[in-house]
């Protein structure tokens, strides 16, 4: 029997589309010995790699039976020392909000080598492919990527400063609380002021809605709130090719 040589990378998956994950992350993907992946990372990526290899899902989602971060940290050490080459496979990017320092503080603790492959944030990338850019001149100068609750399932301060702000706000993991976040960010915004909500971004079944404060609580018959969703708020909205028209057809109803 070979000895077995644990190691493990934490590859960024990119944000859903099989195409879009980096080359470097495509390559170290095809090299592991079995593969940690969690729930945003489409079966169409898995597909690229030889069936041969262990894909083993520890995705965590709101209201489902889900592994915990400790659960998760465990399996990467028992799967290293079992296999040997690990490649945890995570949405995104492993940096922006997906608790990869945790998970490489733990296996580097067993002496463990832990390589990082960057991914292309979904926060980024999904409201690209809409049209919808984070920065223009005279518009805005900045964005801000937070996630819309604490721990404890209240809002983040981060919410609050950003809406006092011109800044262009993206905001994960909050369409559940779509209606809460409105609300309180109308508290420092104007009610006219462009929201978007974009789902299943870079892959089939996209969907994007495009509204205001104002009229968002309208469109609400038609999100899937069990889905995952990226939130855009911020003037920037309106570079949606269908944003005007959305427009125009919330004048002509108010003036019906």
């Amino acid at each position: 029997m070979t000895d077995i040589n644990p190691k493990v990378s934490l590859v960024g998956a990119g944000p859903g589309s099989e195409d879009l994950i980096t080359i470097r992350g495509l390559r170290v993907l095809q090299t592991a010995d079995v593969i940690l992946y969690d729930a945003l990372v489409s079966e169409e990526m898995l597909a690229q790699v030889d069936v041969a290899i262990p894909k083993i899902y520890v995705g965590k989602r709101c209201n489902r039976h889900s592994f915990t971060q400790d659960d998760i940290n465990m399996l990467i050490v028992e799967n290293a020392y079992t296999y040997g080459h690990v490649v945890r496979l995570k949405g995104g990017d492993p940096f922006v909000f997906g608790r990869a320092y945790e998970e490489i503080e733990y296996v580097e603790s067993f002496g463990i080598p832990v390589d990082v492959v960057p991914g292309i944030s979904s926060a980024l990338a999904v409201p690209a492919s809409q049209g919808i850019p984070m920065t223009k001149r005279n518009t805005s100068s900045s964005f801000w990527v937070m996630t819309a609750t604490k721990r404890d399932g209240s809002f983040s301060e981060d919410l609050k400063y950003a809406s006092q702000s011109s800044t262009t706000m993206v905001i994960l993991m909050g369409v559940r609380k779509l209606i809460e976040i409105v609300q309180e960010v109308n508290k420092y915004r104007g009610s006219w002021t462009p929201i978007a909500l974009i789902q299943s971004g870079t892959m089939k079944g996209e969907s994007c809605t495009i509204s205001t404060l104002y009229d968002i609580h309208n469109k609400l018959a038609g999100i899937d709130v069990s889905k995952p969703g990226i939130i855009v708020i911020g003037e920037v909205v309106t570079e949606h090719p269908s944003f005007f028209e959305e427009e125009v057809q919330r004048v002509l109803h108010s003036a019906l």
